[in-house]
């Protein structure tokens, strides 16, 4: 059988698909485990920059597998589920690199939580991100709260959540949700938005997403201390050196994450 979730490595790019297109990808105990392992092979391999996370088949993922679900017993099998579930966001929002989720159909309850956890998002003008939870007498998960208030007011979060609201990729353009909206491949286009992160410098990248991603837990103070020592620690680096020089010589920089 092949795996749920496929990998290949490309200039840079780790690209990690769902594969589960006749379920709509929707999430397993399985397939859940086939993304966590694949998510830390990439993470793990140097020559990867960026990972680009999509899915096999009409829609990117339809959210938690319903068969799944039916099989919890109790509340504690439902918490650990849902627990193990939420790894896959916490993985996607704490590993060091970039990922850029590109989104075609339905990104659908879990389905939307993966894409907002992931840095960037780039949708086809199919892309549909549904708040289905309220229909079936739940809240969101994964994170996705937290995530979506974060990037619109929150009156509209509320209004969205408690509607089942379902969003097209042109009001999460205006809402700022996605980064872009393409009308082709959007794999393709995706790997295309995330040239920048394969030639830029690594180490920054990874303070910059630590960094922006904790912004709401920091005092002032304690964002000037962070932001200097890290700064004070990227002064001495390679790279740092590579773009003074590329700079002052008048050409494009190559970063080695050194």
């Amino acid at each position: 059988m092949e795996s749920l979730a496929v990998t290949e490595i490309n200039e840079g790019i780790g690209y990690l698909r769902l594969n589960r297109p006749e379920k709509l990808n929707a999430l397993s105990k399985e397939m859940v485990a086939s993304v966590l392992s694949a998510l830390d092979h990439l993470e793990s391999d140097e020559t990867v920059k960026v990972i680009l996370l999509s899915g096999e088949g009409k829609a990117f993922c339809a959210g938690g597998d319903i068969a799944s679900m039916q099989q919890l017993e109790s509340a504690a099998e439902t918490a650990n589920w849902i627990n193990y579930v939420s790894g896959l966001s916490r993985k996607l929002i704490e590993m060091d690199k970039y990922v850029v989720a590109a989104v075609h159909g339905y990104a659908a309850g879990a389905g939307f939580s993966l894409a907002l956890a992931a840095d960037f998002i780039v949708a086809g003008r199919d892309a549909k991100f549904a708040l289905s939870f309220s229909n079936i007498g739940l809240i969101p998960d994964l994170g996705l709260i937290k995530q979506l208030a974060e990037r619109v007011s929150k009156p509209i979060a509320k209004e969205w959540i408690s509607s089942g609201k379902v969003i097209p990729a042109e009001t999460a353009f205006k809402h700022g949700i996605i980064n872009r909206i393409v009308s082709d491949n959007v794999t393709a286009e995706a790997a295309e938005f995330a040239k920048f992160v394969v030639e830029g410098p690594a180490l920054s990248n990874k303070y910059v997403k630590y960094l922006i991603n904790h912004v709401n837990e920091l005092h002032h103070e304690t964002a000037f201390m962070q932001e200097n020592m890290i700064q004070a620690l990227l002064l001495q680096t390679k790279d740092h050196r590579e773009g003074v020089a590329a700079f002052l010589e008048k050409r494009k920089p190559e970063f080695t994450g050194k």
